[in-house]
């Protein structure tokens, strides 16, 4: 963000999960927001990971608040370069499947923590069984 020119004041960081919008410093960053403005994110999956809630705060910041947003790992993600019909629709299009892609993340991650702590509450009954045997 520095490197972009973007002064330190300006970068609003929260150490959340990006799961939802429930975060500290970004209702701060919305009520900053004034139309004209750029909105930088690093990666789209940083920003959230709620497909819907994505589009959601996605649009109330294009279109209500009129600010551009700039995606700066995915330049097809650029409110600023994009304004013809065609420029739009592509960029909606890849931001619905990035969207869509983030939030499986999201499930996946989801799954694999829920099958490691079964896993592990299972090695620990056998444990307790194993040394209670051990104990007889």
């Amino acid at each position: 963000m520095k490197e972009q020119g973007i002064h330190e004041r300006d970068i609003f960081m929260d150490k959340q999960s990006g799961k939802d919008f429930n975060r500290v410093n970004y209702p701060l960053l919305k009520r900053m927001l004034r139309k004209g403005d750029i909105l930088y994110i690093h990666s789209l999956d940083r920003f959230g990971r709620n497909k819907e809630e994505i589009l959601l705060e996605w649009n109330d910041i294009t279109k209500k608040i009129q600010a551009d947003i700039i995606v700066m790992d995915m330049p097809l993600l650029d409110t600023t370069q994009f304004k013809d019909s065609l420029g739009a629709f592509i960029a909606d299009l890849v931001l619905q499947i990035l969207s869509w892609m983030a939030e499986e993340e999201r499930d996946r991650i989801r799954k694999r923590q829920r099958e490691g702590i079964d896993l592990a509450l299972q090695n620990a009954g056998e444990l307790c069984v194993k040394d209670r045997i051990h104990d007889l």
